[in-house]
């Protein structure tokens, strides 16, 4: 039987971490941070406390993904820490709902870049009446026929080797971060003027904004934890994983703070608080309109990287769900030239494309926030629940600051749940709705295939 090759070298593994990461929020959420904490010292303290929860959950998995480097990350860890059906409750929520909605919600945000050079995109191609949000109609767009293409053009691309998907990742983070920089030293150096740092506060602090505002910074920070679903194509995982989770999560939190502190040197926090995309009205100060369009570049590389690494890592959940008999049994093929699960790429990329014409991925995001976070919460636990259940195994790794590390970050996740119920209360349960539909579905496969999970 073919199997996975291990080809990714550290650098694509820190590539995945932090291309991966760096989508469109950090153009994006500093308006909603802002406008929940009101001050510029706030919103630098809750990029720090979103920074350090996500690092406690790197430097978390980073003992879990040396220990059990297989394909498929959390799938794998909850499934050895709590039993198959936990593990397959997260890989039906990856597969239907978390990734496939993610992968959309980039592809969509790319052709809105692009329609800043090539408006067409924008045209409504047909509408279909009453499926749209609250029986409006659903528009169908240019940009959306090319959405999808660049979903499938990229599944295509890593249908030909993870070598070349990491390649292709280490050279687009590359040249996003270059731009970013660019970005960076052009509104800290270049700016014609600092804005007014005494400005009135924007909005009143109180907890439960400035846990709304945490909340936006960590899902700018999301992602961190993909490389984990390649680690049985990395190259030495038990060195390698731990350094790309730590130093390329370490990375992300300083790009975000010097980010932070170009757009806020010369906007003022009401500016920022009211304009939808930060990065481009700084730059657009500083270079005129050559500088906001400098900005949507840098987004697309930035987006096309993420999608490229969600493509790339969140394939190998479905391919291991399949291996262990708990999904289609095509799923599990891994192609004999290319050692690549080509057919669980091309699955999830194919149900992306489709999640884009349904243009209800934002919804789905908003929904699975929730469950998500339970299952964030339950992997990092697992580093509990494995010392004491499979102490024989090989710990590599051991995580630095152990149990209080884990413990922040389980905390984290706790109150990001309650903080989720309390607000929305309809999305939260509706997550859970979604992920427990997945329950029937695991008593089929498990009944279909009794003796082949581990």
């Amino acid at each position: 039987m073919t199997e996975l090759k291990r080809e990714l070298g550290l650098w694509s593994a820190v590539a995945i971490v932090v291309g991966t990461v760096i989508g469109s929020g950090i153009f994006l959420v500093p308006r909603t941070m802002v406008n929940n904490v009101g001050t510029v010292p706030w919103v630098f303290a809750v990029w720090i406390v979103g920074g350090l929860l996500s690092l406690a959950g790197a430097l978390t998995y980073a003992e879990l993904a040396a220990m059990l480097p297989e394909a498929g990350g959390e799938y794998v860890y909850l499934n050895e820490a709590y039993g198959p059906v936990w593990g397959y409750l997260y890989g039906w929520t990856q597969m239907w709902v978390a990734k496939s909605g993610s992968i959309a919600t980039l592809a969509t945000g790319f052709f809105y870049y692009l329609a800043n050079f090539w408006p067409g995109l924008e045209t409504v191609v047909c509408h279909f009446p009453l499926l749209g949000d609250g029986g409006a109609p659903l528009e169908i767009r240019e940009g959306q026929f090319f959405a999808t293409a660049l979903i499938m053009g990229l599944a295509i691309l890593n249908y030909f080797g993870v070598k070349v998907g990491g390649n292709v990742q280490v050279v687009v983070t590359v040249a996003k971060v270059g731009l970013i920089g660019f970005i960076i030293v052009a509104g800290i150096f270049f700016a014609p003027g600092a804005a007014p740092h005494a400005s009135a506060p924007v909005a009143s602090l109180t907890v439960a904004g400035f846990v709304a505002a945490l909340v936006a910074a960590l899902w700018a920070y999301d992602g961190w934890n993909n490389v984990g679903m390649v680690a049985s194509e990395v190259k030495d995982p038990r060195r390698n994983l731990p350094l790309a989770l730590i130093w390329g999560t370490a990375a992300v939190i300083g790009i975000y703070l010097l980010a932070n502190f170009a757009y806020f040197h010369v906007l003022s926090s009401a500016e920022v608080g009211a304009s939808n995309r930060v990065a481009a009205e700084m730059m657009r100060r500083i270079l005129g309109p050559a500088g906001a369009n400098a900005v949507a570049v840098a987004a697309m590389i930035s987006i096309f990287a993420a999608l490229n690494g969600s493509i790339l890592t969140g394939s190998r959940v479905p391919y291991a769900m399949a291996r262990d008999g708990l999904f289609f049994r095509s799923m599990a093929k891994v192609n004999s030239e290319h050692h690549t699960p080509g057919t669980a790429i091309l699955g999830l990329s194919a149900w992306a494309a489709i999640v884009v014409f349904s243009g209800r991925y934002d919804q789905l995001l908003t929904f699975v926030i929730f469950a998500s976070w339970l299952l964030y919460g339950m992997t990092t636990a697992a580093v509990f629940v494995l010392r004491k259940k499979r102490p024989e195994l090989n710990r590599p790794y051991r995580t630095i600051g152990y149990p209080w590390v884990p413990a922040l970050f389980v905390v984290a996740a706790l109150l990001i749940e309650v903080v989720t119920l309390i607000h929305s209360p309809r999305e939260s349960f509706m997550g859970i709705a979604l992920i427990l539909v997945g329950l029937p579905f695991y008593f089929v496969w498990k009944k279909r295939n009794p003796g082949s999970m581990h």
